[in-house]
């Protein structure tokens, strides 16, 4: 593969080479890692950015519908967008089913949209490890807005964050408790929350539901990095496609204020540290996996803590001294 005509093809923005480049990073033979890493430095001097816009939502809520009917209202008005949807793995077999592109048919086809269905595997944080690479590619490619869909709701999902300037959380309406089941985690880092299906007979269900959700949202310690009304919460169909322009409005507005005040910025530097740090914890576990020494010394403090004849800390700790060692 050369790499040097395949950095030339995605920065020109063919779509096919971007497809190409994202399944060299979501490689893992150790050679494609190699080109990977070449091809993401001879990208990097381009500079470009976009925007990113991470969305999540409990299952059933219309992510997919939302997605597409966004998307195209993006492209509508002249942007280039990229989405790059994560799917669950399974557990036992760890396939996925990809199927985001048959749920956004018109998007799909759309010449300035490109989906990229991933498989999360075992990665928590609903989103695949290497999606922080593809975005860098979608950047590369000249996309202006790159809408990250996660797996779904919870916890681990926090780390979404690291890798988007805004998140978008999506809620159904008449969810019952679905304010306590959302955990806190995830509420503390949304910037909008979205009441989806907020048509029929379930408009004035989802206008009682934003309110509720208004309300929480007033409980929460206020953030430095965002202007008074922010975070917020606001309705919208995806199906009708009403809404979707406030909020794109209010993610603009929201994007320009902590550009205008430096924490833009000072946000991106601090997820490059994040992912620079992330890179070693990897490369760490990589080596306990591939070295024979280290993979028969871990196999056997393993078997010795799962007989109980050692505790699981002095274990680790005979593993990090051994690693110090070499």
């Amino acid at each position: 593969m050369e790499i040097a005509d395949l950095a030339t093809r995605v920065a020109a923005g063919d779509r096919r080479a971007l497809a190409r480049a994202i399944t060299l990073v979501e490689s893992g033979r150790a050679d494609h890692r190699a080109q990977a890493l070449d091809l993401i430095a001879q990208l990097a001097v381009s500079g470009a950015e976009a925007l990113r816009i991470g969305l999540s939502g409990t299952p059933g809520v219309g992510k997919s519908t939302f997605i597409e009917s966004f998307g195209l209202m993006l492209t509508g008005a002249g942007l280039r967008v990229a989405v790059l949807a994560v799917d669950p793995s399974s557990a036992r077999t760890g396939g996925s089913i990809l199927g985001d592109k048959t749920r956004m048919e018109h998007l799909s086809r759309d010449p300035q949209a490109f989906i990229r269905p991933s498989p999360a595997q075992s990665h928590l944080g609903g989103v695949a490890r290497r999606t922080r690479e593809a975005i860098a590619l979608c950047e590369a490619a000249g996309y202006d807005v790159i809408l990250i869909e996660t797996v779904g709701v919870g916890q681990s999902e926090t780390v979404v964050a690291e890798m988007s300037d805004l998140f978008v959380l999506l809620l159904a309406p008449a969810g019952g408790d679905e304010l306590q089941g959302v955990k806190r985690g995830i509420m503390e880092i949304a910037d909008l929350i979205v009441v989806n299906k907020a048509d029929g007979d379930l408009r004035d269900t989802a206008r009682r539901t934003c309110a509720d959700y208004a309300g929480a949202l007033r409980l929460l310690r206020k953030r430095p990095e965002d202007p008074e009304d922010f975070p917020k919460a606001m309705m919208a169909s995806a199906l009708d496609r009403t809404g979707l322009d406030t909020v794109w409005q209010e993610v603009q507005a929201l994007a320009a204020w902590r550009r205008s005040h430096g924490h833009f910025a000072r946000r991106r530097a601090e997820q490059a540290r994040h992912w620079f740090e992330e890179e070693v914890r990897q490369g760490l576990l990589a080596r306990l996996r591939e070295e024979p020494a280290a993979r028969d010394r871990m196999q056997e403090l393993g078997d010795a803590v799962a007989q109980g004849t050692a505790a699981p800390g002095p274990a680790a700790r005979e593993v990090l001294s051994w690693l110090r060692q070499g």
